[in-house]
């Protein structure tokens, strides 16, 4: 099953990396566990912003989990850790949304002061609901997946036409030989009776 794990946005200056926005699920991790994920899912995602260079993308698995990280050139990186079955074009398409809106509410670097509590976005946690499930929340990944499945129909109605004319096949191949088989009769009805002719 597809899942997003944690959704951030964070800021790049200089040497430092601050996390401006985050949320997690951990719902999928044991009970006990679930704390030390969020841990995880943070500080792994701030590390992939820190060395994601500036006007870039990548991808880095670590632990069952993919993080995809695009960093913009004004220091701005959002970050999606999910899993590897995630589509990962749906996961940069969701990156350049909350970037977009991130930006656009707070459009100066200077807004970015590294405590999420001075940028809230809440935003964010409606993004994690409706991303978990890409058909429903990417149009295009729609697309993809009911033309799969129109191409899984064809692909079966092929099957079946080919079996179908398999069938039909056969059946020309027997009428072809009663047609042989109705001219050599006719042939050998006409020899026969033309060696007795009634005058």
């Amino acid at each position: 099953m597809v899942k997003i794990m944690a959704l951030g946005v964070l800021a790049k200056k200089g040497n430092a990396t601050h996390t401006l926005a985050i949320t997690k699920d951990v719902s999928s991790y044991g009970y006990f566990s679930r704390t030390s994920a969020a841990e995880f899912l943070g500080f792994f995602a701030k590390t992939v912003a820190e060395r994601t260079p500036a006007s870039s993308r990548q991808s880095i698995e670590e632990d069952n989990v993919t993080f995809h990280a695009h960093c913009r050139p004004d220091g701005l990186v959002g970050v999606v850790a999910c899993d590897a079955e995630y589509p990962w074009r749906v996961a940069f398409s969701l990156i350049g949304k909350m970037l977009d809106e991130f930006s656009t509410n707070y459009p100066s670097p200077d807004m970015w002061t590294g405590t999420e509590k001075d940028t809230p976005y809440a935003a964010m946690k409606e993004h994690i609901v409706r991303y978990q499930n890409p058909e429903e929340a990417d149009s295009i990944q729609k697309i993809y997946k009911e033309l799969d499945e129109t191409k899984d129909i064809l692909h079966k109605n092929l099957d079946t036409l080919l079996d179908r004319g398999e069938k039909l096949d056969d059946l020309v191949s027997k009428s072809e030989g009663l047609s042989s088989s109705s001219k050599m009769f006719y042939k050998q009805a006409k020899k026969t009776n033309s060696c007795c002719v009634v005058m």
